[in-house]
């Protein structure tokens, strides 16, 4: 039986650690590390677009959500987010947002975002993206990130220490 990749599986921790040892490459991508890149490739959906951070920069008209948690989004987030959950989410609880405005939906690394994008999408939403990367690659990319209050901060909520490898910048929040 062929064994599944899930964050507690022994095959999942080995990946972790051959991604971390890889993750000091750069390469001249829109994600900068190969690791985290290949990463993604694995565990990010195909189904909805993607869009990298010199895209989102020029996304001004755009609408950003935030699929994190409610304690990852208070400690730091994009400019303007609106925190819709991921595990708390629901379509009932959406912000009023025509079906035309384009949708960025972000989470740490993509994976959830992309969930909770797949669902607008298939709800009728027409220009919903998954933001590849997510927060992290926005954080190490040296982008700003915003507290509740709206000032910039330099913390940035990591999930857990597994996760938290790949953020390499901010003040890590567990």
């Amino acid at each position: 039986m062929k064994e599944k990749s899930t964050p507690s599986s022994p095959l999942f921790k080995w990946m972790m650690i051959g991604f971390y040892l890889m993750s000091c490459q750069v390469v001249n991508a829109q994600i900068q590390s190969k690791a985290f890149e290949k990463l993604l490739q694995v565990m990010v959906t195909d189904k909805v677009p993607k869009v990298e951070c010199e895209q989102v920069k020029k996304m001004s008209n755009a609408v950003f959500l935030d699929a994190r948690e409610r304690k990852e989004f208070e400690v730091s987030h994009l400019k303007n987010a609106k925190w819709i959950g991921f595990d708390t989410f629901s379509m009932k609880n959406l912000p009023k947002i025509s079906k035309e405005t384009p949708i960025v939906v972000y989470c740490s690394i993509g994976v959830r975002s992309g969930k909770i994008a797949e669902k607008l999408l298939n709800a009728g939403y027409k220009n919903v993206y998954n933001f590849n990367g997510s927060i992290f690659e926005w954080v190490n990319q040296g982008n700003p990130v915003y507290d509740m209050s709206g000032n910039l901060t330099n913390k940035i909520h990591v999930y857990d220490s597994k996760w938290g490898v790949w953020c390499n910048k901010g003040e890590k929040i567990y």
